[in-house]
């Protein structure tokens, strides 16, 4: 999802809203001639994202700013570490600073966040996914943190896969229509390459959503007791989710019920940006 494409779009919408008209700052009290080297810096240890995302922001706004990234994104890094060296045009680095830090310690967030989690199921089958709980615009970048954690990503969009969840079976049985057969009829029209799933809250609904022939099924807010019997009834007839009530003090027991997937929309929605720094020397240029 992470194209070059969807990133200098993303980056270039932010760059314009940060100065539409120059950065004022900079014109007036740098000198024109001035170069500028800064170190990426780590105030506390986590998970690398972003960095072609942070190259961009110096980029768009002056090709001929430098970035020379010092570790992959993916890659865990210790506090103290430089993970980039900037240089270039001192100008144009202090304008781009702001932009490129700001996405680098979102995406950097998320994907430390996602390690933590991954972390705590290992032991386990299970994968850690993520939600379409997504910053609005920069779903792309976000989805690409989560895989630099170790995690997964679920459906990009509604256009992906087939979901139906509580609100859908909901509409179906006001209109007094049977789970089975409305979900049999929707997956006789499909082509038969998307993935169907559906979302139940009760045990009981387990069996007649599968009976349709689903690819997963979902246990939303499910005991870890009903996780259980909820495994055991699917018994490998469809891929099993979990999703709900999920945090870093639950999602190991979760796990270990023995569900295939755990989704997590905090992953996303939550998570904190890390603290990075980008410490800034200038040097005036000969005359």
């Amino acid at each position: 999802m992470l194209t070059r494409a969807v990133i200098d779009r993303v980056v270039a919408a932010a760059l314009e809203e940060d100065a539409p008209w120059g950065d004022l700052t900079s014109e007036y009290l740098i000198p024109e001639n001035a170069v500028a080297r800064a170190d990426l810096s780590a105030r506390e240890a986590g998970v690398f994202s972003g960095g072609e995302v942070f190259e961009a922001a110096f980029r768009l706004t002056d090709p001929g700013v430098e970035v020379r990234l010092l570790v992959e994104d993916g890659e865990w890094f210790d506090a103290g570490a430089v993970l980039a060296v900037v240089s270039g045009p001192a100008r144009s680095v202090l304008t781009a600073e702001r932009i490129g830090l700001n996405f680098v310690q979102r995406m950097s967030g998320i994907a430390t966040l996602t390690g933590r989690y991954v972390a705590e199921v290992a032991h386990t089958g299970a994968r850690i996914v993520d939600t379409r709980k997504t910053t609005p615009g920069l779903r792309a970048f976000e989805r690409h943190a989560v895989v630099n954690g170790g995690g997964y990503n679920h459906r990009h969009s509604l256009s992906d896969a087939v979901m139906a969840k509580d609100n859908h079976l909901a509409v179906l049985a006001q209109k007094n229509a049977g789970v089975t057969d409305a979900l049999r009829a929707a997956i006789s029209r499909l082509p038969h390459t998307t993935h169907v799933e559906v979302e139940v809250d009760r045990l009981d609904q387990i069996e007649p959503v599968l009976a349709a022939g689903v690819g997963t099924i979902m246990l939303d807010n499910f005991s870890l007791d009903d996780l259980r019997r909820g495994v055991e009834r699917v018994a490998g007839r469809a891929r099993v989710e979990a999703s709900g009530g999920v945090n870093l003090d639950t999602v190991r027991a979760i796990a270990e019920t023995g569900v295939d997937v755990i989704s997590v929309g905090a992953l996303t929605h939550s998570a904190r940006a890390l603290d990075l720094g980008l410490d800034v020397r200038l040097e005036l240029g000969g005359d």
